[in-house]
């Protein structure tokens, strides 16, 4: 199976409701989208989101990246020469996580599709299911209860919370929500680099000394302050998740050494895809901490490529992969499954992932 072209194309996929945290607010998914073609007729398929305030990835960089440097490192070889060819995917280019993801996953899809064989089996199996929370966006503490009371309504019973926009208003808009949803609901919080490492424990403490029970803080301080982050992590009765401080196997490993989160966030775009976040579990298992997989605001290419992780790995026990039940219409042709909550991955060789509907995809040749 020899790899013959690499194209691109976009697509814009609307949300219910416009995503704000404190980093950004959107109103849609418009992402890139790669297909890897071979001499068989086998098609792989990959997806990155632009996330600038996030991995620094921008539409025209992630474009850049991959026709300037990966799509001619990897055109005219062999899919099955797979670990060399992932590996020059990383060491082409510098940086640009997000557009190696997609050719990462992309070339994993083929490489379940050369052995007939779904993508996370090849990893180790596991199971087929796995259950989401849903992301409840930063607003008014009432608007916000609204909205969790909207999801229990579509079946969730883990919601995440975004917080740090005004932090004096964020206890509030925990009392808010627990208060509307019972005692019953898990609640996890992601505050998105917003406070200081004083702000944070003080937040977290009030909201735990005040019954609201968060399960997790999801990186309450900025990405490079690690010092800050074990200090949080030493002193706030909530569990602390690393989530932008962790791009790396490396940047996992000088956490879990420091002692200074509880659990660790995965997500593709950050890491780089599927390989470099195989890295990132072993670490995780060394150390005996516990995984969540997450996402970017993402349609369901790159968002099926971690369920495949998810479902292979045992140690990733928490799961925030909703990118495709927030969007207003799924045009993804196969893939997982997105029952709300419930996500059942595709058995299909590769990722499962049979095309775009027509119009909705738009190509750059």
């Amino acid at each position: 199976m020899k790899i013959t072209n690499v194209r691109l194309g976009r697509i814009s996929v609307p949300l219910r409701t416009p995503f704000k945290t404190a980093l950004r607010t959107v109103d849609s998914v418009r992402d890139v989208i790669v297909e890897i073609h071979t001499d068989c007729g086998a098609v792989g398929y990959g997806e990155a989101p632009p996330t600038g305030a996030i991995t620094g990835d921008t539409t025209g960089a992630i474009i850049g990246a991959i026709e300037d440097h990966i799509a001619k490192t990897i055109l005219g070889r062999e899919v099955e020469d797979f670990e060399p060819l992932i590996q020059s995917v990383q060491k082409c280019v510098v940086g640009n996580s997000s557009a190696k993801a997609a050719v990462d996953m992309a070339l994993w899809d083929l490489y379940g599709q050369l052995y007939s064989i779904p993508v996370y089996k090849l990893l180790g199996g596991g199971r087929r299911q796995i259950v989401t929370d849903i992301t409840i966006s930063v607003n008014d503490p009432e608007v916000m209860a609204k909205d969790a009371l909207l999801a229990l309504d579509r079946g969730y019973d883990c919601l995440k919370i975004k917080v740090g926009v005004n932090p004096e208003l964020d206890v509030a808009r925990l009392a808010a929500v627990r208060k509307a949803v019972g005692r019953e609901v898990v609640i996890r919080i992601d505050a998105n680099q917003a406070w200081t490492p004083k702000q944070a424990v003080k937040i977290l403490n009030r909201m735990q000394e005040q019954g609201l029970d968060i399960e997790l803080v999801e990186q309450p301080v900025k990405a490079h302050d690690l010092e800050g982050l074990k200090y949080v992590t030493e002193r706030s009765y909530v569990p602390v998740l690393a989530d932008e401080a962790v791009f790396s196997a490396e940047d996992a490993m000088t956490i879990l050494k420091m002692g200074a989160a509880d659990l660790i966030n995965i997500k593709l775009m950050k890491c780089g895809g599927i390989y470099n976040a195989l890295k990132i579990v072993s670490a995780a298992e060394v150390y005996g901490v516990e995984c969540m997989i997450g996402c970017m605001l993402e349609a369901k290419i790159s968002v099926n490529a971690a369920v495949h992780l998810a479902c292979a790995k045992g140690v990733i026990t928490k799961v925030d992969l909703d990118g495709p039940v927030l969007c207003r219409e799924d045009p993804v042709l196969g893939g997982a499954a997105f029952d709300e909550r419930l996500i059942t991955v595709c058995d299909a060789p590769g990722l499962g992932i049979r095309g775009i509907e027509a119009g909705k995809l738009v190509y750059l040749d």
